[in-house]
């Protein structure tokens, strides 16, 4: 007698996927685990996940350009899932979570990072607070000689090392960062690498005295002090903005020196308005600071295995996936002394 042996179809593995349903509400989906990529994608078994200022607008439904459901998530390390290319199985990577198209006029200048058609991960498509993400091979970077948390900060510290860069400083410079959050902070960063004078310019004294204490960082001012006295009456050659704020990004004008720069970190979705005539007679610069490339990664890469960025102090907790539902939202109202969250899987 034949017996005819038949293949039993494969299960789906499924994943948990951190995502806002709708503004004000964060759960856990279960989703299929991808097993395939698309030909020059490789598939990511992830491993950490920073949490994000943009995440937190996500929950509380401030971010101009989004579709709910969104699974959340764009500061990202992991490993590769199987061997593919030059990437092996288990090697640890950054990934740029910046999706560029390749060809449009910006992509072709060598500048992916504000493509036209530019897709973000974690906002204008699904992000990687999940088990398994697939990502285009360009976007992964060796994460070698770097721990897992600490390939997780690389991204939002890309930011600040992007727009340092933009502003071209030399050592003589006089710098003000405006907001000294976490991209302020990694902003200040790179700037005092530069070996520029930095100084910080925040309405919290709490995160003044974080950046003092953990950073090292003597030259703080509180909003509403009078900023231009004795020394620095002639104003600032490179001001940072990282505020998020309209108000604050147009009290920065009367802050610049003569001959000095400007550079947007930030974003606002309100128009912005200066006096001409006195942005004229200093012979300002409005420079945009956008995501960052690359370059922009090796930077902070190099500089966290040399020890210039102490990644313990940016670290300010770790959550594993399965406790964030009840706790993101903790997070996200008590943000003054905290500078980065991770989750783990």
């Amino acid at each position: 007698m034949n017996i005819e042996k038949t293949k039993s179809p494969a299960v789906a593995r499924s994943m948990e996927c951190g995502t806002v349903i709708e503004p004000g509400v964060f759960r856990l989906e279960t989703r299929v685990l991808p097993e395939d990529a698309p030909d020059g994608w490789v598939l990511v078994d992830i491993e950490a996940v920073g949490i994000c200022g943009t995440d937190y607008h996500i929950l509380e439904g401030k971010h101009p350009f989004l579709n709910y459901p969104r699974v959340i998530g764009h500061e990202l390390s992991g490993r590769v899932a199987e061997s593919i290319g030059p990437w092996t199985a288990g090697e640890l990577v950054v990934v740029n979570p910046y999706l560029s198209c390749n060809a449009c006029r910006a992509c072709m200048k060598g500048k992916p990072n504000c493509c036209s058609s530019i897709e973000v991960l974690g906002v204008h498509r699904d992000g990687g607070m999940c088990s398994r993400i697939a990502v285009p091979q360009q976007n992964l970077y060796p994460a070698t000689g770097l721990t897992e948390l600490q390939a997780a900060m690389v991204e939002f510290l890309a930011i600040g090392a992007h727009a340092v860069r933009r502003a071209a400083l030399s050592a003589d410079d006089r710098v003000l960062v405006t907001g000294a959050g976490p991209i302020g902070i990694g902003t200040a960063l790179f700037a005092r690498l530069s070996g520029a004078e930095v100084h910080l310019l925040d309405m919290s004294q709490t995160r003044l005295a974080q950046a003092t204490e953990k950073f090292g960082f003597k030259n703080t001012h509180l909003v509403g002090t009078d900023i231009l006295s004795g020394p620095l009456q002639d104003g600032f050659d490179v001001i940072f903005d990282a505020t998020g704020n309209a108000a604050a990004i147009e009290a920065g004008f009367p802050l610049l020196a003569h001959g000095s720069r400007y550079v947007l970190v930030s974003v606002v979705k309100e128009t912005i308005s200066f006096s001409d005539p006195e942005f004229h007679k200093r012979e300002t610069q409005i420079i945009g600071s956008r995501n960052a490339t690359r370059e922009d990664f090796e930077t902070v890469m190099s500089a966290i295995r040399s020890d210039r960025i102490d990644t313990d102090a940016l670290c300010t907790l770790t959550v594993r996936l399965e406790d964030l539902p009840a706790k993101i939202k903790e997070l996200a109202t008590d943000r003054e002394a905290l500078i980065k969250a991770i989750v783990t899987l």
